[in-house]
């Protein structure tokens, strides 16, 4: 193989290397994707993501993706606005249908240039976050450090919301990998500290399994919105804002959730052979 056709994009500074697979098969192994994802010696981001022949008639393409460390997830929120602004400029629309391993996410272009999508419905019980043991997850028993009295939320993938008086200053590289790998997330799980910053704003930080740190994380922010309604903090829609920048999230009436925010194309380039393998 010659090299393989990518695009790096992001949403709000969380990044992707996008490779369309439609045509040929693209499957790289775990110690491929992190060569890929490495900031020195490979492209570069928070995400691998092969774009695939859709399984459902419905869709317009399947979204994999793979996460830094090589590992596979089911959603992210970004990617998926990234993913819909390519299939909607390659068919000439405003809507397109994203198939993911969580489920069919649909996409709308706005009139000022974001991209909006239904992250489907977010879930609550404790199977489906999934947790290791029956808890109550509106008061998450695990902590550390100042990261107490959180929340579980699935929305298509597993977070832990927690709310802190002071986000800008809360030492999330440390305390973030805790609660990631904490013995109640058998699938480890996103952990997010958010600031109330009114009725209708908070503000969020994310450290995001198999990542670390990020600038944005769109389930992240997803999550967070609706862990902050859910406990009388904030209203149904709000802003929220993240190191890279601000999403609207609005919570509906049938627990599906509306995110929507801007998508950038960085570059285009060829993956050389010894990364593609």
């Amino acid at each position: 193989m010659a090299g393989l056709s990518f695009v790096k994009m992001h949403g709000l500074g969380n990044d992707f290397v996008v490779v369309d697979a439609r045509a040929s098969t693209f499957a790289p192994d775990a110690a491929r994707v992190r060569a890929l994802a490495d900031r020195r010696t490979g492209v570069g981001c928070d995400q691998l993501i092969v774009v695939e022949p859709p399984k459902n008639t419905l869709a317009d393409a399947f979204m994999r993706i793979r996460n830094a460390d090589g590992g596979e997830v089911g959603a992210c929120g970004n990617a998926t606005r990234c993913v819909a602004a390519l299939l909607m400029r390659e068919k000439g629309r405003t809507h397109a249908i994203i198939e993911t391993a969580a489920g069919l996410l649909d996409a709308e272009a706005r009139e000022d240039g974001s991209i909006g999508v239904d992250m489907g419905r977010v879930a609550f019980d404790w199977r489906d976050i999934p947790l290791a043991e029956a808890v109550d997850t509106l008061h998450l028993p695990v902590e550390a450090g100042p990261l107490r009295d959180g929340m579980a939320v699935n929305v298509g993938n597993p977070h832990a919301v927690f709310f802190v008086d002071d986000v800008e200053h809360l030492a999330l590289e440390h305390f973030g990998p805790l609660i990631e790998r904490h013995p109640m997330f058998p699938e480890r799980t996103n952990v997010g500290a958010a600031q109330i910053l009114g009725h209708d704003r908070l503000r969020l930080r994310v450290w995001e399994r198999g990542v670390g740190l990020t600038r944005a994380c769109g389930t992240g922010a997803c999550a967070a919105a609706v862990a902050a309604a859910k406990r009388g903090l904030t209203e149904r829609t709000v802003a929220v804002d993240l190191d890279g920048g601000s999403l609207r999230i609005e919570w509906l009436r049938d627990d599906h959730v509306l995110m929507t925010g801007p998508v950038a194309t960085a570059f285009t380039g060829i993956l050389d052979p010894s990364l593609v393998g």
